[in-house]
């Protein structure tokens, strides 16, 4: 089946009593045994609803299977749990989620696990390599520095060293990047994100190569119990089902918008992937289908500018969300990245001045008069 076919087709559990297409929502504790040696139970992550989201997930990432969180970042440290351990060492991207970068800061010194940030350059990423390294960490594209990593080259490098790589997928989705298929071990989501599309669930998911891999992280779900419930399940299974439609028309608003904003006489940087003058076009295009709808830039005048276009902006919302049908704003360096230490921010690029969009499904010329009357205040 295509991209699409598969969203809205794969994994659905049709309600064979009453012919019903959605698939029931399940919300019980526990079920009957089914025989002797098959116990159904949320915990151990086989109940109908969970199951539906994971088939369609692995259909879409072609993997082997995979297991929903109740956040994206229960997913991604639950992966840090699952395969590090005292006395080992991490190499994680230096450019990553806020969220990401302050668990490992926070955390990793008291369990006695090393860790190298380093630049998402290949050639960086192996010379951080240990003997004792036993996770490759990476994000692409970054958030919210939009930088790319070249995940078939970091890949290549994990296997010759025997580690796992997970790629952190969320802001481009299997939909557009097929990070298993380049290589990497693990595809990390949060599905809060695209996969759920309207600002209604907090949620998480990894996909795995594997099934050894997934049964690693199943164990650190199973022992943890951070499981997503039958409710959020039934409405990510929901929105995965419109993922392509809205990913195609929100990339095609970010094209436009970016393309505005590099024209502006306020605008001082713009970065979006698609753009020629992004220093990674080439190797965007030849890892995805797709460039996203995450744009960032930087307006004349710096933080103070900022922050006025921010307070008169309409249309846009103001949030730390993103990936919602609704387009949404963000300032990183007081919001989503506000526990990174501001030499780290600026050592990966996250200016004072930046802004994030998240572009949404709203007509672009809308979006773009919206951003035009915000500017004139500047």
């Amino acid at each position: 089946m295509q991209k699409t076919t598969q969203c809205v087709h794969t994994g659905t559990r049709k309600d064979k009593s009453t012919g019903g297409l959605n698939s029931p929502i399940y919300p019980s504790s526990s079920f009957e045994y089914l025989d002797a040696a098959e116990n159904i139970y949320p915990r151990y992550y086989n109940t109908p609803n969970q199951r539906a989201v994971v088939e369609k997930l692995c259909a879409l990432e072609a993997a082997e299977d995979g297991i929903l969180f109740s956040s994206g970042m229960a997913a991604i440290s639950s992966v840090m749990i699952a395969f590090l351990s005292s006395g080992d060492h991490a190499v994680i991207q230096r450019d990553i989620y806020g969220g990401t970068h302050h668990f490992i800061t926070a955390d990793f010194d008291r369990f006695r696990i090393g860790y190298s940030f380093v630049a998402n350059r290949p050639e960086d990423i192996v010379a951080a390599v240990r003997p004792n390294t036993k996770l490759i960490l990476t994000e692409t594209p970054a958030n919210p520095t939009l930088k790319l990593t070249d995940v078939a080259a970091v890949s290549k490098i994990a296997r010759a060293h025997g580690i796992p790589h997970a790629v952190d997928n969320t802001f481009l989705t299997p939909y557009f990047q097929k990070v298993l298929a380049l290589g990497a071990d693990l595809s990390v989501h949060s599905t809060t994100k695209y996969f759920d599309g309207h600002n209604a669930t907090v949620g998480g998911a990894v996909v795995a190569a594997t099934q050894e891999l997934d049964d690693k992280l199943r164990f650190v779900l199973n022992a943890t119990g951070t499981i997503m419930s039958p409710q959020v399940a039934f409405l990510t299974l929901q929105g995965v089902k419109t993922l392509s439609v809205r990913m195609d028309r929100q990339s095609a608003n970010a094209m436009q918008i970016a393309e505005f904003l590099g024209k502006h006489s306020k605008v001082q940087t713009v970065c979006y992937p698609g753009l020629a003058s992004h220093p990674q076009h080439a190797l965007a295009k030849r890892q995805a289908s797709g460039f996203g709808a995450m744009i960032w830039f930087e307006v004349k005048g710096g933080l103070q500018a900022g922050k006025q276009l921010m307070d008169n902006i309409e249309l846009w919302s103001l949030a730390e969300n993103l990936g919602s049908l609704e387009s949404l704003i963000t300032h990183p360096v007081t919001m989503t990245h506000a526990d990174v230490e501001p030499a780290e921010r600026k050592r990966v690029g996250i200016t004072d001045g930046l802004v994030r969009l998240s572009v949404g499904l709203e007509d672009a010329e809308d979006l773009i008069a919206a951003l035009e009357q915000a500017l004139a205040t500047v």
